[in-house]
């Protein structure tokens, strides 16, 4: 744990920012090699989870942009989560003509085996934040994340 008297400059926060990046990807290869699925694999099925949380249809269209994955790819992608169990492919009930990607019960129940330890840890860390002190966390992380969306986007070919 750092001194409180520590000084935070920049530098601190881009390399802890990169040193929970490096442990955030090898908890991730650890689940995904458990369970053969690629790292692709693995983000697809998060971004699949997300949007069905905030309640929000995912298509392989839509899929293939938030990875940046060309449209053969993304099949490729899907094929393999669907092959092993970890979702399928749904019409859409508002229209026919649309597929929602939809995560099986058992996929999220074997999902949530492997990181609720980790989430309950994170949990136990922050217990001692307080509002404010959260909400400058969240602060801090949006700006990070869109800071790292806006640079790929303009250097992405």
């Amino acid at each position: 744990m750092a001194d409180d008297a520590e000084r935070v400059t920049d530098e601190l926060l881009v390399l802890l920012l990169r040193q929970l990046t490096v442990e955030s990807d090898r908890f991730a290869e650890m689940f995904g090699e458990a369970h053969g699925l690629h790292r692709t694999d693995l983000n697809a099925l998060a971004v699949i989870m997300d949007a069905a949380r905030m309640g929000t249809p995912m298509s392989p269209s839509r899929l293939a942009e938030a990875l940046h994955l060309s449209a053969s790819a993304t099949t490729a992608v899907l094929d393999r989560l669907e092959r092993a169990g970890h979702l399928y492919r749904d019409r859409s009930s508002t229209d026919r003509r649309k597929v929602e990607l939809r995560m099986h019960d058992q996929a999220r129940r074997i999902g949530a085996e492997f990181f609720l330890p980790l989430g309950e840890r994170f949990s136990a860390a922050w217990r001692d934040l307080d509002e404010d002190e959260r909400r400058t966390v969240a602060r801090f992380l949006r700006g990070s994340i869109a800071a790292t969306v806006e640079v790929r986007g303009r250097l992405a070919p």
